[in-house]
């Protein structure tokens, strides 16, 4: 039974990385298309988004408004979880359906609402409007990363606190987010994988300047299909596999 249920686990990881296995290899190919097989390896590709100016500032803006959300919607998404935590809080249930709706209603949708919204208050096609676009759908996965860490935390424990004359700040600070910081690393990496990769929003709320390199790469699938793509998706996965990694080491150290 156990060795079933190894072999359906790998088939199953097989089949999510299928698709990694045979697009990344093109990122290292010297043709000019996307082809196998492979006559050459090369970096071409990578010093062309070095290079080019339009990929070179797509990777920039990803760069700044990925890190600005994760922060936002770390801080954002973290308050949310320890406010649902509370047991007398009313119509709970309720309320955490509501900070999980980004996570089920259709990108077009959340994109034209917020297109309207931001032309409202005069902030349409700028850094800001993209930031809190892309925070709207990051909160939602912190909501869930840092609840479950919550939920793991002995309540004993801060009450011991409290009655040692801590205050509510420093309780939190010194005890809750401590135990809690595995969830908020988990939860500031998923945000910002979620920046990284969201284009549907991006073509609502941003202008020419806040190109990312997610909505670059989307343009140029509809232009010109280049190997340059493949690179692009490279840097997209190494930078999430990094910071990832990162966010791991910092939970064996917290732990």
């Amino acid at each position: 039974m156990t060795l079933i249920k190894a072999v359906y686990a790998a088939l199953i990881v097989g089949f999510l990385i299928a698709p990694l296995l045979v697009v990344l290899p093109l990122a290292f190919t010297s043709s000019a298309f996307l082809t196998y097989p492979i006559p050459s390896w090369s970096l071409r590709w990578f010093t062309e988004l070095a290079e080019n100016a339009v990929w070179s500032r797509a990777i920039l803006n990803s760069l700044v408004i990925a890190t600005a959300t994760t922060a936002l919607a770390t801080v954002l998404g973290t308050l949310a979880a320890l406010g649902l935590r509370a047991r007398k809080l009313m119509l709970s249930t309720q309320m955490r359906t509501l900070f999980l709706l980004p996570m089920v209603v259709p990108a077009v949708v959340l994109g034209v609402g917020m297109q309207a919204l931001f032309v409202r208050f005069g902030i349409n096609s700028t850094y800001v409007s993209v930031i809190v676009a892309h925070s709207v759908i990051a909160i939602p996965f912190v909501v869930i990363s840092v609840s479950g860490a919550l939920a793991g935390i002995d309540r004993r424990v801060e009450r011991a606190a409290e009655s040692l004359g801590a205050p509510p700040p420093k309780v939190f600070f010194l005890v809750t987010l401590p135990l809690a910081m595995p969830g908020v690393l988990s939860g500031a990496a998923l945000a910002f994988a979620t920046s990284l990769d969201e284009v549907v929003l991006t073509l609502f709320v941003a202008g020419p300047n806040q190109r990312t390199l997610a909505r670059q790469m989307f343009s140029t699938l509809r232009e010109n299909i280049s190997p340059a793509i493949a690179s692009a998706a490279f840097v997209i996965i190494a930078g999430t596999v990094i910071v990832a990694l990162l966010l791991l080491l910092l939970r064996r150290r917290a732990g």
